[in-house]
């Protein structure tokens, strides 16, 4: 059997918060998904607008609106400066599409990750005073360490609006206002808006300020389609708040009120908007968006999201969507250089240094020619408590990326570094690397803790509980690896161990089309608000293997009068036994959609065979 914990164990309704017991009369098993994810009051599930966090309680938007009120009636230049992934890029069309309606002179510049990296350097800053003379900038999606970036901005006159939402434990910089939830001294009760989150309460309450006095003004939640996008794809955590703001921005998208961008990508993608799920802005929309940051730059997403002409949207989601295959291939091809790595230090004696020219000799001789001899030494492996790697040749744009994925397959906490500049990888050269935790462990503050105890280890460093940045010199990959494996020695043995959870078993009656359209509409599921699985015991009728890597399924569950499809990708055919009689199943269900008619069918997540004691039998 599988070794499942149950995000709340009754089944009864009189066990459940009373608040719940009247939706448990309808559905008990939708009462018992909420009880998990700490719903307790009905208002928790409200989606109106209304249920909004009030914006005054945001530290600093009260003096961010005056000023941005006083640029628009002033006529002052105002620079948008974002970042370069898919919550920048919304962010920044966002705040250029409100304050245009507004009446703002407005521009926006975006850093170009390979020659500026990120935040609002002194670099970035000279380069918007050159190119547009800028009399306020602000930034959206960043800013809240660029202490030397504001300074050289306001050595010019010029008045700095920082609207961010990424964590710090360091003073503010001292810009004319800082709005970011996470900042010191904020009470804002939600501490998930990602950066366009930020944007929309900023813009929100200036809209709101310059309607009541007469002024030109526009109403931002024509905007949610934005937001919407930029929270999921920045893997916002779906409190209340957040949840309210997805659950308006995917309803206009059904709808058709939306960026034209957007619809244009969808197109791009296949998808028909008004079938959108939460989850495809994550999976089908960011990446696209993202793509341009990665591979090129990202204002060919920003101007996608910006446009109001049909053919111009067309124009730059196809410039987008080859973006995208281009960044697969190169994804794909440092995704097998990364686990020919993993596998050969794995496969290491017990922590004993391994040479990469060692790992190249062996995989050139396998006929597999995974991995370039490029880097030096790797300190690597599985004894550790964390994946570090890095290679002269790997592409900076897609390390997040390959990171997600090793830390997916191995669950440890991942880096993956790759050259500032190609161009100049000797020992002195800065390399950048992109991290990814699992539960437990908050990426940003070990990273934090590294930096405290090596003061002269990391250059710049920023980010989340389970994604962050940073930047070393490339002589110093190795005292990196050591420092934060010393960390991770400091932590519990069981935040390793993954917890796998599951929403128990489901009734005869959930498993049908209805209570599986139901469910997937029934609230906005994602990151801090978990989508459904389940667990159950199903006798097995029969059993296809599709392309020697995908199990089929047809099963039959009590109660259940028909049989049910189930399917598991990426099956390790090896691990089947063509006599299994029951299965034990992890799944979420799903809809399968073949020539026009639909049918109910189980994603399968994880599976156990089940051995029939004599007694069964």
């Amino acid at each position: 059997m599988l070794n499942l914990t149950l995000r709340y164990p009754s089944t009864r309704i009189d066990e459940l918060p009373a608040a719940l017991q009247p939706l448990a009369a309808q559905s008990l098993t939708l009462a018992r998904l909420y009880a998990g994810r700490g719903i307790t009051a009905p208002d928790e599930l409200e989606t109106g607008l209304s249920g909004l966090l009030p914006a005054e309680m945001l530290h600093g938007i009260t003096e961010a609106v005056r000023l941005l009120d006083v640029a628009i009636d002033a006529g002052q230049r105002i620079l948008i400066v974002g970042d370069f992934d898919c919550d920048g890029a919304t962010s920044t069309a966002l705040m250029m599409r409100a304050l245009t309606k507004m009446g703002a002179v407005v521009d926006f510049l975006v850093p170009d990750r390979f020659k500026y990296g990120y935040g609002l350097t002194p670099e970035i800053v000279e380069l918007g005073i050159k190119t547009y003379h800028p009399d306020v900038i602000v930034t959206v999606d960043n800013g809240i360490s660029s202490h030397d970036g504001v300074a050289r901005a306001q050595a010019d006159g010029i008045t700095v609006i920082i609207t961010d939402h990424h964590l710090t434990t360091k003073e503010t910089p001292p810009a004319e206002a800082v709005v970011n939830p996470n900042q010191l001294g904020c009470n804002f009760s939600s501490k998930a808006l990602v950066g366009v989150g930020v944007a929309f309460y900023v813009l929100g309450r200036l809209a709101k300020l310059r309607r009541e006095a007469g002024k030109s003004s526009v109403q931002v939640s024509q905007y949610l389609d934005l937001v919407a996008l930029g929270t999921i794809a920045d893997v916002g955590v779906l409190d209340k708040n957040n949840r309210i703001l997805v659950h308006h921005g995917l309803n206009a998208i059904r709808q058709g009120r939306c960026s034209l961008g957007i619809l244009a990508l969808l197109e791009q993608a296949g998808r028909d908007p008004k079938q959108l799920q939460a989850q495809d802005f994550g999976f089908v929309l960011g990446p696209r968006i993202n793509a341009a940051g990665r591979m090129d730059n990202m204002r060919i997403g920003i101007e996608c999201l910006l446009t109001d002409d049909w053919s111009t949207a067309q124009r730059l989601a196809q410039e987008l969507e080859q973006l995208n295959r281009t960044r697969r291939h190169v994804e794909g091809e440092m995704r097998a250089q990364a686990d020919g790595i993993v596998q050969a230090l794995a496969a290491a004696e017990n922590n004993r240094e391994v040479n990469t020219a060692d790992v190249i000799n062996r995989t050139d001789e396998s006929g597999e020619n995974l991995i370039q001899p490029k880097a030096e030494k790797q300190t690597v492996n599985h004894q550790n408590r964390s994946i570090i790697l890095y290679q002269d040749d790997w592409h900076q744009g897609v390390i997040g990326i390959v990171a997600g994925r090793l830390k997916e397959s191995h669950y440890l906490p991942s880096i993956v570094f790759a050259p500032a500049d190609t161009e100049r990888t000797d020992d002195d050269d800065a390399i950048k690397g992109s991290a990814r935790s699992i539960a437990g462990v908050h990426i940003r503050d070990a990273i934090e803790q590294v930096a405290e105890r090596h003061p002269n280890l990391i250059s710049h460093f920023g980010g989340h509980a389970m994604a962050a940045g940073l930047t070393i010199k490339r002589r110093n990959f190795d005292d990196f690896v050591i420092a934060f494996n010393e960390v991770m020695t400091q932590m519990d043995e069981e935040v390793f161990a993954e917890q796998k959870f599951t929403d128990g078993a489901l009734q005869a009656e959930d498993f049908s089309l209805w209570f599986a359209e139901h469910l997937t509409n029934a609230s906005i599921w994602g990151h801090g608000f978990a989508p459904p699985i389940f667990d159950g015991v199903f006798e097995v009728l029969s059993f296809k293997i599709l392309k020697d890597k995908h199990l089929k399924l047809s099963l039959r569950y009590p109660g259940v009068q028909y049989p049910i499809e189930a399917i598991q990708f990426n099956f390790d055919s090896s691990a089947w036994d063509y006599r299994a009689e029951k299965v034990h199943l992890l799944f979420q269900l799903d809809i399968n959609e073949w020539n026009g008619k639909q049918s109910l069918q189980l994603m399968v997540k994880d599976l156990a065979l089940v051995k029939e004691t004599v007694a069964e039998r």
